[in-house]
């Protein structure tokens, strides 16, 4: 297609050949204008799904079988040294596409040269209300999480940064571990609600036991690499909005959301614009409060702070610190300061 940069598709398949060949077609009645090879990296699969590959009727595709089982990070690595495009667009075998949404995604990428990974909307980001959210440069909502089923990079950028991570083995977390490189190194990742593709999920791995080891595995991984990414602040603002938060505290919030966190938002207004995917809101109050305070159930889902702004009512405020306590989390108070407009944190 005139005007877009060379990019080239990534496919790494292993296993389920149904899902694979929707997702092949489509990819290539989808984007098949917009693209100049389709790399297809098996990843030693059964003899059904490898005769499928090799009877694949498109030209521009190019399979290789490997001899055995490396995972989806080494495959997506082995595949994309073999591209010299400009972009590589990475897909997960189960993934389908139904429209051309590389012209949005690229007119992102173009419009903020500090953006490097630009993901397509669609059902993995139904569970967000995508017209909250801030929207930068090229219209898309910044992201400290990289999803690795669909994404459009800068290949010298993938390249920069050694690309996924084999520690992560056969899968899952190496995506988010090549975000946090990505966002280590100044880079911004973004997810664009005018793009959509639509994600099956556990094609190929299934969510078996293996499945469920592997994630504990490398989730314990990726923690241990990046401690305050387990950081999930709880803010209670009383009745301000984004706009009037102090420049210290958008600073800080800032700080846990680069570094993975999360900030859950406490607002009599839970519709307001958020700064980006990793910050939610939900209705001021007690029993909403308690029931973020006791998501308890994994450590990295876990309630660590409690920020305290100027206005919460004095009951919300005592209760909260008294439940804090109880849990033994640091508890903040933002105290806005006799002689300037900005705030500095106290710890309570």
């Amino acid at each position: 297609m005139p005007g877009l940069p060379s990019i080239d598709v990534v496919i790494p398949v292993y296993n389920a050949p149904e899902l694979t060949r929707r997702c092949i077609d489509s990819v290539v009645t989808c984007l098949g204008s917009s693209v100049r090879h389709i790399y297809i990296q098996d990843d030693a699969s059964g003899d059904e799904t490898r005769q499928m590959l090799d009877q694949l009727p498109y030209p521009d595709i190019h399979v290789y079988h490997a001899e055995e089982n490396q995972g989806f990070g080494a495959s997506v690595n082995e595949a994309v040294r073999r591209s010299d495009a400009s972009y590589v667009l990475v897909l997960n075998s189960d993934t389908e596409v139904s429209e051309n949404f590389l012209p949005t995604l690229n007119a992102a990428l173009a419009a903020d040269p500090q953006l490097a990974v630009i993901i397509p909307g669609g059902n993995d980001y139904a569970r967000h209300d995508l017209d909250q959210y801030l929207r930068r440069p090229g219209g898309y909502i910044e992201t400290y999480r990289l999803q690795g089923h669909a994404f459009l990079i800068l290949r010298s950028v993938f390249e920069e940064v050694g690309g996924f991570d084999p520690a992560f083995g056969r899968g899952y977390y190496e995506d988010v571990d090549l975000g946090r490189r990505l966002n280590q190194r100044g880079w911004r990742i973004g997810v664009h609600p005018d793009a959509s593709i639509q994600h099956k999920g556990g094609g190929s791995f299934g969510r078996g036991r293996s499945f469920r080891e592997l994630v504990r595995r490398n989730r314990s991984l990726y923690f241990s690499r990046y401690p305050n990414a387990c950081r999930n602040v709880l803010l209670l603002s009383g009745n301000l909005t984004l706009a009037q938060f102090p420049s210290s505290l958008l600073d800080t919030l800032g700080n846990v959301l680069k570094e993975g966190g999360y900030v859950h938002w406490l607002t009599p207004d839970p519709s307001q614009p958020l700064l980006c995917l990793q910050m939610r809101s939900n209705s001021a109050g007690f029993g909403a409060a308690v029931s973020l305070l006791m998501r308890s159930w994994r450590a990295d889902k876990r309630i660590s702070e409690v920020w305290i702004l100027p206005r919460v009512s004095r009951l919300l405020r005592a209760s909260l610190i008294f439940w804090a306590r109880i849990w033994g989390l640091k508890v903040l108070s933002w105290e806005r300061a006799e002689t300037t407009r900005d705030c500095t944190p106290k710890l309570l």
